[in-house]
Formats: C-alpha cells, structure tokens, sequence
C-alpha cells in the first residue's frame, strides 16, 4: 500500500511538472519548437513512469547504466521546473515594463534564448555535478574545555550504496579517508540503498578503513526502508560500531569525551528501533565534552533540553539541486555547514557523500567532511 501511494504521488507530482514546464516555457517561447518539446517531455514522462516501477520491483535487468539514466530523467525535469519557474517569474515582470510593440518583440528574442542557453547551461551543470567525486570538506570546530588538542574527524554521510553508487565509489571514499590519517571515522547515516544482500560486496571496503579509535555509524531513513537490523549486522563484520541510541567514551584515562548515537527520527513513524534520547545518553559522564551523531538536522529539537557540545548531521544534501534546498530548510532548521543551535551547542551538517534519486547535483557538492576539533579556551 505504501508502494502505490508514494506510485501515484510521483507520478502526479513529475506529470504535474512536465506539464508546467511545456505549458509556461516551452509553449511560451519565440522558437517553434512545440511539438518535438511535447514529444521530448511526454516520453521523459513516460521514462519516469518506469524509474518509479523499476525502483520498487526491479523488472529490468540489474544494470547500474540502465537505471542511472532512468533515474537521471528526474533530474531533467526538475532542472526544467526549476528554470521555468525563473521563465515565468521574469517574464512576469518584464510584461509590467512599458516597450513599443517591435522593441518588446527584439527583446523577447533575446530573453527566450538567453533561458533556452541557461536551462542547457543548468541541467549540462547538474549533469557533470552529479558525476564529480566528492569534494575534502576541511571545517575548523572549536569546543570548549575539549581534551584533545587536536581531534579530526571523517564523516561520511548519505553516501546511498545500492544501483548506481557501488564498490569503486567506496573504495576510493575509503582510500581518501585513510590517507589523511584521521583519530575517527564517523558514517551519519543513509549509507545503504538497498537491501543488504544486494550491496554486501559494495560496503565491503569499508573494513579497510583505518583511525585511531575506530569508525562509528548511525542509522539514517534510508536504512529504516531496507531492513536496519540486518544492515547493521553486516557492518558490525566490517569493524564498524553503531550506536543505537548509546555512547561511548572516546579516549583514554586523561584525554576523553562522549560520543553520543541517536536512532533516526522516521523511526517512530516505521514502529521498529525508534529513537530513545533519554536510552542515548543513559549514564553519560556530564563532566566530558559530548559529540552526537544524529543523521537529522532536526534531531536538535528532541534534544534540547539535553547538554552536548556538538552534533554531526548529515540528511539534506544542502538541496542537492539548486534551489530544492529552500524547501529542504521548510523541514530541516540547518541546510549544510556549520552552525550554532545556541551559545553553547553547535550543528554540523555535511551536504553528503553521494546522492539520492537522479545523480544531478547543482550549487550543492557532494563532500568527505574533515572536521578538525580543537580546544576553545
């Protein structure tokens, strides 16, 4: 029953879309080019219809290109509604601008092409964004009274391993990590896409990750859709520690603090391992620094009558396609980057490692975050 409603919401929602895209861009524009847009976007359409199928039923041989390019007709239309939305704005405006007939028909020859060069320009942008490696993410934290002189951390995050996100992509995650000799590795959720028996052999480099105290993982939405327990069984055999809804103490007898895991939020709505703030932080030492790694932004929110100094976050994308991410921040209080929930606490919230839905990413990079924690005095 899920499966159908979120089917028919799609569906409508990319149906919805196209529709505004040929009704206020295309059919409005100087150029004679109706018909081939209809036929362009009846069929992107029709590609959509099959994206949704194939990622619920996987009736089409299991093959990573095939449903890249399915996938990535999302992403067309998206860019497309977005550029439209500009069209429809500006040429709002440039109505209410008082021109002669001949000078306002000069004019609208120069703006439909300048948008027809822009939306090529976007979707060419989100195209090449989406296939980029993720960008090293350096960010400079300080925390009061912290033990550690210096403390760096490597955060993974929606890194979503399933049909078009494999091996080599972890492989080479893992390699970058290593390479800059990190005290822990943290992994923020949304790591896995499909059920785990699909993507064992994917996930499996992420047991040759290397740090001083080990690489720590929490459970994202995702994870809630393709069976948790199993998930994190697995990656208990790649040496990787969840912590659900518990902490540890990260250090020795003079330099320590708490490290905080927190079940995701959808869990309550999923009725399986749901979040337990009070479980999470049972027993802790209030006299060390607290570090909670929690996959929603939002998780400060059933957090704030509790004390920690920094939460690592991850579940945004920062938009992932420019500007999606105004509406991400209508669910989500922080987007990406670094910020502070009040005087004494602060947020940090990685833009990803991979992405999710049509491999499209535009003003939004995907990142391994280095976090470099410091003692504030």
């Amino acid at each position: 029953m899920r499966f159908l409603i979120f089917s028919v919401v799609f569906s409508f929602v990319m149906g919805l879309m196209n529709w505004y895209v040929y009704t206020r861009f295309f059919k409005k524009i100087h150029f004679n080019i109706q018909k081939p847009a209809r036929y362009f976007l009846l069929s992107l359409f029709g590609i959509e219809l099959l994206f949704v199928l194939e990622s619920r039923t996987h009736i089409f041989p299991d093959s990573p290109l095939l449903y890249y390019l399915l996938s990535l007709s999302v992403g067309i239309t998206v860019a497309l509604f977005f550029v439209t939305l500009m069209y429809d704005l500006l040429h709002t405006v440039a109505r209410k601008i008082p021109f002669n007939t001949e000078r306002r028909q000069f004019i609208k020859v120069i703006f439909d092409v300048t948008m027809l060069i822009l939306a090529f320009s976007y979707l060419l942008r989100g195209l090449v964004g989406g296939l980029k490696r993720p960008v090293i993410n350096h960010v400079e934290i300080e925390i009061r009274n912290f033990p550690f002189e210096s403390f760096l951390i490597a955060q993974l995050s929606d890194v979503h391993v399933g049909r078009t996100i494999g091996k080599e992509f972890v492989q080479e995650c893992v390699e970058r990590i290593n390479a800059e000799k990190v005290d822990m590795v943290v992994i923020t959720g949304d790591l896995a896409d499909m059920q785990i028996e699909h993507i064992k052999e994917s996930l499996a480099p992420l047991k040759a990750l290397q740090s001083r105290f080990g690489t720590f993982f929490v459970l994202g939405n995702h994870e809630y859709f393709h069976g948790p327990g199993s998930i994190i069984a697995y990656l208990k055999t790649l040496n990787i520690t969840p912590l659900l809804n518990e902490n540890r103490v990260i250090g020795n007898d003079t330099e320590a603090f708490n490290l905080v895991g927190i079940n995701d939020l959808i869990s309550k709505r999923m009725k399986v391992m749901p979040y337990d703030v009070e479980q999470a932080f049972k027993g802790i030492d209030n006299n060390l620094p607290t570090i909670v790694l929690a996959h929603q932004p939002k998780s400060t929110l059933i957090m704030e009558h509790k004390r920690y100094d920094l939460m690592i976050s991850g579940h945004t994308h920062g938009g992932q396609i420019f500007p999606f991410g105004l509406l991400v921040m209508a669910d989500q209080p922080y987007l990406a980057g670094l910020y502070d929930v009040d005087k004494n606490k602060q947020i940090f919230v990685s833009r990803g490692t991979g992405y999710w839905g049509p491999p499209v990413r535009v003003l939004a990079p995907s990142e391994i975050s280095l976090l470099h924690i410091g003692r504030k005095y």
